[in-house]
């Protein structure tokens, strides 16, 4: 699902920018470094069920190499995805180079990115902040209403609310800013090469 939201927010990429009053002091705040990555819960919440849809797994960002989501629970997948290419176990496909924006802006602490194709309000507190983001482009707005971030020195969480009623909330936690890749990771990226 994540994949999906990403993928309609490329449609918003590339608008004009808005000036935001928030976005600076936020931005100072951020950890900034090449990698991120940490555990993340999504809770989807659809009208149609009582009980949401819950999964777990972990994330790597790379600046420059791109972004590993895995899904640990309850079924495993892999999505790796860089500035050209997104991966999946259904196959490889060809990404616009505005993707790779979506994910730095909101997993490397590039928010100003996001005012492209969002329009922003929020709140700076001394702890903690919150945008809320409303898209710009006519089409996405048929699908999101609205997606709020929210977090301290790290994006803490992020609720996407759908036009159709549906609600996704994924928290991030355990949050670290390693040196280097695992091997492991290195190979996960090497999947993405040429």
């Amino acid at each position: 699902m994540i994949l999906k939201i990403f993928l309609l927010c490329l449609l918003a990429v590339g608008q004009s920018v808005a000036g935001e009053v928030v976005l600076p002091e936020i931005s100072a705040r951020l950890v900034k470094t090449p990698i991120t990555q940490g555990d993340f819960q999504q809770q989807k919440h659809l009208k149609v069920l009582k009980k949401p849809l819950i999964s777990t797994g972990a994330f790597t960002y790379h600046q420059s190499k791109g972004v590993i989501w895995k899904t640990l629970t309850p079924v495993a997948s892999i999505l790796l995805v860089n500035e050209t290419k997104l991966l999946t176990g259904q196959g490889e496909q060809a990404v616009p180079a505005a993707f790779g924006k979506v994910f730095k802006a909101m997993l490397g602490g590039d928010l100003a990115e996001l005012t492209n194709g969002f329009t922003i309000t929020g709140t700076d507190q001394k702890t903690a902040w919150q945008l809320e983001l409303t898209p710009k482009d006519e089409m996405l707005k048929k699908i999101i209403l609205t997606m709020v971030l929210s977090g301290d020195t790290e994006l803490r969480s992020l609720e996407i609310r759908e036009a159709g009623g549906n609600l996704t909330h994924i928290t991030f936690d355990r949050i670290i800013h390693p040196e280097q890749l695992t091997s492991e990771q290195e190979a996960d990226f090497e999947r993405l090469s040429p």
